[in-house]
């Protein structure tokens, strides 16, 4: 085990997420002292997250394939997705019902007069509805071909297409293990140049930081405080607290360790306001924590469409705020009707940013539209409540994938032990989890033949 550690090659990306604190807190002031400027820089922004939502899709496909295509049973895979998907729609209600109690306990908006606010709603409204509805969104899980699921930008399209790959080369035996072989090498090409991508994360984070805060300046941020401390905490609560308790109790793993261990992936979701941008390095990682392929191939990319606790949340409290602001409270039942709406809505626009305030605006014009102008008042802070939707949609991802592992014995406990208390560093350079996984404890000389 020293011996591999030793053929590690240095790590210098520390100082790119040092460049992105930096790069945050730049922003923050430039958007502050000049605007106009902040907000002409905002593509910056919008260009680095384009550039990792191109890898996410080969990023799947090679993932998914690999690990269903070295498993001999079929059933191993549907397992995972059935426990998976069970373990999603729990804690998703889990979430919803943590909103609606810190959402009335707090009534963040009562109070509030927001008559003369910008009608903004509608616009937004009409962006969730474009969408379509819930068997439009199940109809585009399936392509126009095999090759359009990974241009096409949908997480579900790549998810599906590599199941159907996965499984047929499964069903080859040993015909298939060429492409198998193929497509491992494919693998190391994709996640090398993601590598080199993410040295642009501080310029996009300048960007979008700045952007924001020019457009919204502080005082937005300070009038409405209350609603994002309140969110903000209880995502803390929720993460730290029902993901952590969790946690322990079935894995007997820290919350607190695994969150260390995925600082860097959380400093990339701060800066680009999108868990999208670290869904690459969350699946690296998760392989390299002691989690089987099969499982992380089914559960990320899954649980980033079906798990969205922090969007849970949001939707929750932005929904009380706005009725109580604007003077119309919601009743329990209009609330849990409207917000059960808005979690079965929210599952096609997962890991893209804005794409909660599209929701909540298509939620309240269906069923309370009286409420549709109060979306207005939230549309300047949305962003950095989006970053907290996104950091908590993340570690519950993260968390399920422990969880999902434990429960189906597809995870070496005791290897993840080991990383989490940082004694099998994960490699940074290449992100493929080449002799750094589990099975480098039993197969030492499988390590020299891939390194060589």
């Amino acid at each position: 085990m020293s011996d591999v550690q030793k053929r590690q090659p240095r790590d210098r990306t520390h100082w790119l997420y040092m460049g992105v604190i930096v790069a945050v807190i730049a922003g923050i002031l430039v958007g502050w002292l000049a605007p106009e400027f902040g907000q002409d820089v905002g593509p910056l922004g919008t260009m680095f997250v384009n550039l990792i939502k191109m890898m996410i899709a080969p990023v799947i496909f090679c993932t998914i394939v690999l690990g269903i295509g070295s498993v001999r049973s079929a059933a191993n895979v549907g397992k995972v997705g059935g426990l998976a998907l069970g373990y999603f729609l729990v804690m998703s209600t889990v979430a919803l019902a943590i909103g609606l109690v810190v959402g009335n306990l707090l009534e963040p908006g009562s109070g509030m007069n927001i008559a003369k606010t910008a009608k903004q709603g509608a616009k937004l409204a009409d962006q969730a509805h474009a969408a379509g509805g819930t068997w439009d969104f199940i109809q585009s899980i399936i392509p126009t071909t095999l090759v359009s699921s990974l241009t096409t930008g949908s997480v579900l399209q790549a998810l599906f297409i590599a199941m159907l790959v996965g499984f047929a080369l499964q069903a080859m035996g040993t015909t298939g293990e060429p492409i198998l072989r193929g497509i491992a090498s494919l693998q190391k090409l994709v996640f090398r140049i993601l590598s080199m991508i993410l040295w642009l994360a501080p310029i996009g984070a300048f960007g979008a930081i700045a952007n924001v805060v020019g457009k919204t300046g502080l005082d937005a941020v300070k009038q409405l405080a209350l609603l994002m401390v309140a969110f903000y905490l209880t995502c803390l609560v929720f993460i730290f607290g029902v993901l952590g308790v969790l946690l322990w109790a079935v894995s007997r793993v820290s919350i607190f360790k695994l969150v260390r261990y995925l600082a860097r992936e959380y400093l990339l979701i701060l800066g680009t306001s999108s868990s999208e941008s670290a869904l690459p390095r969350l699946i690296a990682k998760m392989e390299h924590l002691g989690v089987e392929r099969t499982t992380v191939g089914v559960v990320v990319p899954t649980g980033y469409s079906f798990n969205l606790d922090g969007t849970a949340i949001y939707l929750t409290m932005a929904s009380l705020f706005i009725a109580d602001a604007m003077g119309k409270p919601l009743s329990i039942g209009e609330q849990v009707g409207l917000l059960l709406f808005m979690i079965v809505a929210s599952k096609g626009a997962a890991g893209v940013t804005g794409a909660g305030l599209a929701t909540l605006a298509g939620g309240l014009q269906s069923h309370r539209p009286e409420l549709l102008d109060g979306v207005g008042l939230i549309v300047g802070i949305d962003r950095f409540m989006s970053e907290a939707r996104a950091l908590t949609n993340f570690s519950g991802n993260a968390v399920a994938t422990v969880l999902v592992g434990t429960w189906t014995k597809t995870i070496d406990l005791e290897w993840v032990q080991s990383v989490l208390d940082r004694k099998l560093p994960f490699d940074e350079q290449t992100m493929v989890d080449d002799g750094h996984g589990p099975r480098t404890q039993q197969e030492p000389d499988a390590v020299d033949m891939v390194k060589a």
